[in-house]
């Protein structure tokens, strides 16, 4: 249905009227993840334009978590949505564009294609002797042409290439250990998090759930002891609801 990530961004916007200058980056993450989901469910594969959008919503969503405010040189505020903001208005301004070419190619279609086209091209060619060329070429010719098409193939070698790992983690599936690990035992180390889920990017999606969850006020956060270390509780009024949903589940 959508020809990119930013054409199914617009029609998230467009669709529940939001402001593509402030835009709810919580809420259109969440959509757009599940969007994808919805396509791996189906057994569609995901474009890797489509993943790298994914990821770069999630890195906008965590800066936005973070209390750590980045600023420019003369001291203002930088949001982390600006990036994203201007490369939707700049597909958005293409887009519109789109009917107008439409129109121009459908005019063009219709219109009759000359009939002695392939008559003049070889006049052409007749009078410019293109088939004397071959007589003309030497060793040196063909080793300068040589040259030139192993350059470009080292260059295309050269050029860097992305590569998308999918990580065995989700922020929501994160979330719901976390979350049952506190209703199990009330209190939850961090440290403890860290021996369940040793390695390192493990580690990154629980503390981004972590951070997720507070923000929903669905936990709550103690100083613990050690080094580094904090406890993670249940929130004041939010057990109750928060058992409720797991249950449900």
């Amino acid at each position: 249905m959508f020809e990119g990530p930013f054409d199914l961004l617009l029609f998230f916007i467009e669709r529940d009227e939001l402001d593509i200058h402030d835009i709810p980056i919580f809420r259109i993450t969440t959509e757009f993840v599940g969007y994808l989901q919805q396509l791996e469910q189906l057994n569609i594969e995901v474009a890797s334009d489509f993943i790298l959008t994914a990821a770069t919503l999630m890195r906008i969503k965590a800066k936005m978590l973070l209390p750590r405010v980045e600023k420019d040189e003369e001291g203002n505020e930088i949001d982390p949505r600006e990036e994203l903001v201007q490369h939707l208005l700049e597909y958005k301004k293409y887009k519109s564009a789109v009917p107008s070419l439409s129109e121009m190619e459908d005019q063009r279609m219709a219109q009759e294609s000359r009939g002695n086209i392939h008559h003049e091209l070889q006049q052409i060619a007749n009078a410019n002797h293109f088939e004397y060329e071959l007589q003309d070429l030497s060793l040196y010719k063909i080793m300068r042409v040589f040259e030139k098409v192993m350059v470009r193939f080292e260059e295309e070698q050269n050029r860097p290439k992305h590569t998308v790992i999918q990580y065995p983690y989700t922020i929501e599936e994160q979330r719901d250990v976390i979350l049952r690990m506190v209703l199990a035992r009330n209190r939850v180390a961090f440290s403890k998090l860290i021996e369940e889920f040793p390695d390192k990017i493990g580690m990154i999606f629980n503390f981004l759930a972590i951070l997720d969850m507070l923000q929903l006020n669905q936990i709550g956060v103690e100083v613990g002891e050690g080094f580094n270390d904090f406890i993670i509780t249940e929130a004041e009024g939010q057990a109750t609801q928060v058992t409720q949903l797991l249950v449900a589940e």
